[in-house]
């Protein structure tokens, strides 16, 4: 895991940064301009049209649940409605065939478009807004089993059974640290049908981590907030879905971060462009908070 972003993994060798995180379906638009914003044939990256000065080009995934979808309603795409709203402009959405991991690199560094949504505050890569909320990761379990488990320095974690954690996370890193990812590895694996995520990118689906916790086949699942929120709000089993404390480290003393602030992310030249952003963000606040809010996302005050 690199400093600044909350996800990494190994691609053919190289460090690949992952941007965003996984999950499926949304809560209604909020906003006026939505609708005729996803009425139209799909764009995809690769076959942009020129800029239009009256709409803000959005890049996104067409296939990210639950953040992005190419009928509008992932997370990201609502939160990237009612940012162009707020900025007067209609939202235009890029779409890729590929996973948003790959936004910046394959779409945003193209010209393709011009604005990315929900990246970690201070991404290397790219500018990046003033943050317009802060969450984490979050321990999932049944309600029934009474694991109020807040910290990865509860002890009763390396008495559970399977953990699910998303490969290359922050949870991954720990359990491996905690010698728990041994009795781990052949069943997450199990999840993405024994696929290695060293030689193609590979995720475990947010749905099915909570979908394994609801089912018990695995005690905890571990996820950040954004993916997994409206799974475990939609479940027909209560859940329990608790934010990690900001306290874990690894047993040399490193800190593991577990909570992140969230911005809006433009090319690094693009500087008219993200005053304007940062801007509209303070007027778009109320509209995000609710957007968060329906989706079940805890919030914390963010640090910036």
């Amino acid at each position: 895991m690199s400093r600044i972003t909350r996800l990494s993994f190994s691609f053919g060798g190289a460090l690949v940064v992952a941007i965003a995180s996984f999950g499926a379906k949304g809560a209604s638009f909020g906003g006026s301009g939505d609708a005729a914003s996803f009425a139209a044939p799909s764009q995809m990256a690769e076959q942009a049209s020129p800029a239009d000065p009256n709409a803000l080009r959005i890049c996104a995934a067409k296939n990210q649940p639950p953040l992005s979808m190419e009928d509008g309603s992932g997370l990201e795409n609502k939160i990237g409605v009612a940012l162009a709203e707020a900025m007067q402009r209609k939202a235009q959405f890029v779409w890729s065939q590929r996973p948003a991991i790959y936004l910046v690199r394959d779409s945003l560094n193209k010209n393709l478009c011009d604005v990315i949504i929900g990246l970690d505050t201070g991404d290397p890569r790219v500018a990046t807004s003033k943050p317009y909320y802060r969450t984490g990761y979050v321990f999932v379990s049944r309600a029934d089993r009474g694991l109020d488990v807040k910290s990865w320095t509860d002890p009763r974690l390396k008495k559970l059974g399977h953990i699910v954690v998303a490969f290359g996370s922050p949870g991954e890193m720990l359990l491996k640290d905690m010698g728990q990812y041994e009795d781990n590895m052949a069943y997450l694996y199990s999840l993405v049908n024994f696929k290695s995520p060293r030689n193609q990118y590979t995720q475990i689906d947010p749905a099915r981590m909570v979908g394994e916790v609801v089912s018990g086949a695995a005690d905890i699942a571990v996820g950040f907030a954004p993916d997994v929120a409206r799974y475990v709000k939609s479940s027909t089993i209560p859940l329990r879905m608790t934010l990690i404390e900001d306290d874990a480290t690894k047993s040399g003393g490193e800190k593991v971060p577990q909570r992140f602030d969230q911005s809006v992310a433009v090319r690094r030249a693009d500087k008219a462009l993200l005053a304007e952003i940062d801007s509209a963000l303070v007027a778009a606040r109320p509209m995000i908070d609710e957007i968060l809010k329906a989706e079940g996302v805890p919030l914390l005050p963010v640090t910036q």
